[in-house]
C-alpha cells in the first residue's frame, strides 16, 4: 500500500493562524489544528530576524539547521554566519570581449549554491546576440538565453551574462514588506529566507530579473549538495521563497573568489574590493571603459562590464 506523505504546516499558514496558536501555547509544544507542534518547529516559526538575533540565538538556529540538513541529506554541513568584513565593498567586472557563452559559470553557480535541479534554477543567465545587435544590450532581454553550441562560441554571435548586480541602491530591498532582504555593509544584498513570505514584490522591483521564486521545494540529490553553506547565502532553501545570487557569500567572506570567477575558462570574470585602490576591480575602473546595465534608473550596480580588446 502506497504511503501518503505527511503534510507539514507551512510558515504562511501558521502566520495566518498565529493568534489561535499563541492562545494554545503549552509546555513542550503548541496545539495547532489538533496537531502538536514540535519545539524545533515552534522555534522556527517564532524565529527572530537575523539582524536582531543575539549570538546565542544564532548558535541555537545553527544547531537546529545542521540537525535538519543531516536528517535530510545524510551529510554533515558547515553552516557559516560570518559578518561583513570591515573596509570591504565587493564589486564585479566582466570582460565581454572574452566571454564565449560556454555557460560554465552558470553550472558552477548551480553546484556551489544548492540551486534546484528539478525544476532547474539558474541565478546566472547568458544572453546571446547577433554581433550587429549589441546596441540592444541596453535592453538585454532582447537577447536569447536559449542557445546550444557546445563550448565554442557561435559564428558572429556575442554574449552577455547577467546576474544580481548587488546594487548600491537596490529597488528590491525597498519593495520587501517584511525586511527579509537588505544590503550588508560589504555591498552584498542578502535574504533571511525564514522571513521571506514569497510575495514576490522584490522580483517585480528588480530591473534585472535577478530574483527567482521557488514554486516547490528545491530538489537536490544528496550526493550533489554543497555542505559548505552560509545562513544568508547558499543554505538549502524551502519552497515558497525568493532566492538570488550573493556573490558566493560563504566563499568571499573567507577571502575566496565566487565560484563563477574560478570556473570561467577564459578569465572573463573579475572580482575584488571596490574600496582598495590597488585591487583588480579598481584598476579596471581606472583604465577600462566600463558600463553598467540600465544606469539611467539609478540603482548603481556594482557589476561592471568592459572590453579588454578595445581600451
Amino acid at each position: 500500500m502506497k504511503k501518503v506523505p505527511k503534510k507539514g504546516i507551512s510558515r504562511r499558514t501558521f502566520m495566518k493562524r498565529a493568534g489561535i496558536a499563541t492562545a494554545s501555547l503549552a509546555v513542550g509544544g503548541c496545539s495547532f489544528g489538533g496537531k502538536l507542534l514540535h519545539s524545533d518547529l515552534l522555534e522556527e516559526y517564532f524565529q527572530r530576524h537575523f539582524t536582531e538575533m543575539t549570538p546565542e540565538d544564532i548558535e541555537r538556529v545553527r544547531v537546529r539547521l545542521l540537525k535538519e540538513y543531516k536528517e535530510k541529506f545524510g551529510r554533515e554541513f558547515v553552516l557559516g554566519t560570518e559578518p561583513a568584513v570591515p573596509g570591504v565593498l565587493y564589486a564585479y567586472g566582466l570582460d565581454l570581449s572574452r566571454c564565449i557563452g560556454c555557460r560554465r559559470c552558470v553550472y558552477a553557480c548551480v553546484a556551489e549554491n544548492n540551486q534546484s535541479r528539478d525544476p532547474q534554477m539558474h541565478w546566472i543567465r547568458v544572453f546571446e546576440f547577433k554581433r550587429e545587435d549589441t546596441i540592444r544590450w541596453i535592453n538585454f532581454e532582447q537577447g536569447t538565453p536559449f542557445f546550444d553550441h557546445g563550448l565554442q562560441p557561435a559564428k558572429d554571435k556575442v554574449y552577455l551574462p547577467v546576474a544580481c548586480m548587488q546594487c548600491e541602491n537596490p529597488e528590491c530591498v525597498r519593495a520587501c514588506p517584511t525586511n527579509a532582504t537588505w544590503k550588508d555593509p560589504d555591498g552584498i544584498v542578502v535574504i533571511d529566507y525564514n522571513w521571506c513570505i514569497g510575495c514576490r514584490y522584490c522580483m517585480s522591483a528588480c530591473p534585472y530579473g535577478a530574483r527567482y521564486f521557488n514554486w516547490t521545494e528545491p530538489k537536490i540529490p544528496a550526493d550533489e549538495v554543497n555542505p559548505d553553506v552560509h545562513y544568508l547565502g547558499n543554505r538549502p532553501r524551502m519552497g515558497g521563497v525568493v532566492e538570488k545570487c550573493t556573490f558566493c557569500i560563504h566563499r568571499t567572506r573567507k577571502g575566496r573568489y565566487p565560484a563563477c570567477v574560478e570556473a570561467c575558462p577564459v578569465g572573463a570574470r573579475k572580482f575584488g574590493n571596490f574600496l582598495d585602490p590597488d585591487s583588480e576591480i579598481q584598476q579596471l575602473l581606472k583604465h577600462k571603459r566600463t558600463f553598467v546595465l540600465k544606469a539611467e534608473i539609478g540603482t548603481k550596480p556594482k557589476f561592471f562590464y568592459f572590453y579588454s580588446f578595445y581600451g
